[in-house]
C-alpha cells in the first residue's frame, strides 16, 4: 500500500523526483552534525600531524566540502541545486573521545540543502575513517543527524 503522503513515490509505488517548478524560491539553510569515534592515541597523532596520509582534519574539511556539491550525483532523487555557501568544521573532541563534524549549507532555491548538509557529514566522516584507518581498525562513525534546516514552504526545523 502507497502512501500519497510520500513526496517521491507516484501513484504506482514507483520511486519519482518532486516536481518543484511551482514552488518559490526562499533563502534555505541546513545544518548537520556527526561523529567520528577514535581512541585516544590516534587523536594524539592527528593532533600531532603524524598520521601518514596526512592533515586528517584539513583533507577530512575539503572532501566534504566537495560532497556537498556533488549531491544530486549521489542521491538518485536529489534536485541539483544553487549552493552560495558551504562551512565544514571538524574539531577533536577529547569527551568523544573523537572528531565533531558540522556542516553549514547556505543556498535560495526551490527546495532545501538537508541532504546537502548531511552528505557533507557522511563524506567528512568517511574520509576520517579512510585515513585513519591504518592505525585504528576500531574508528565509528556515529550519529549523523539534521541538527536545523530554515527556509521553505514547510518551515523551520529545529532538532538541537
Amino acid at each position: 500500500m502507497t502512501d500519497s503522503k510520500l513526496s517521491h513515490i507516484d501513484e504506482e509505488g514507483r520511486a519519482r523526483m518532486v516536481d518543484v517548478g511551482s514552488k518559490p524560491e526562499t533563502e534555505r539553510t541546513a545544518v548537520a552534525k556527526g561523529e567520528v569515534h577514535l581512541k585516544p592515541e590516534t587523536i594524539s597523532l592527528i593532533r600531532a600531524g603524524l598520521m601518514k596520509k596526512g592533515d586528517v582534519l584539513t583533507v577530512a574539511q575539503i572532501a566534504g566540502i566537495q560532497a556537498a556539491k556533488r549531491t544530486a550525483e549521489l542521491i538518485p532523487l536529489c534536485h541539483p541545486i544553487p549552493i552560495h555557501q558551504v562551512q565544514v568544521d571538524l574539531q577533536i573532541r577529547d569527551e568523544l573521545p573523537g572528531v565533531e563534524i558540522t556542516a553549514r549549507l547556505k543556498s535560495s532555491g526551490k527546495t532545501g540543502v538537508e541532504m546537502e548538509a548531511l552528505t557533507a557529514v557522511a563524506v567528512a566522516a568517511l574520509t576520517v575513517y579512510d585515513m585513519v584507518k591504518a592505525v585504528e581498525k576500531t574508528a565509528r562513525i556515529q550519529n549523523i543527524r539534521l541538527v536545523e534546516k530554515r527556509g521553505g514552504v514547510s518551515g523551520d526545523v529545529i532538532n538541537e
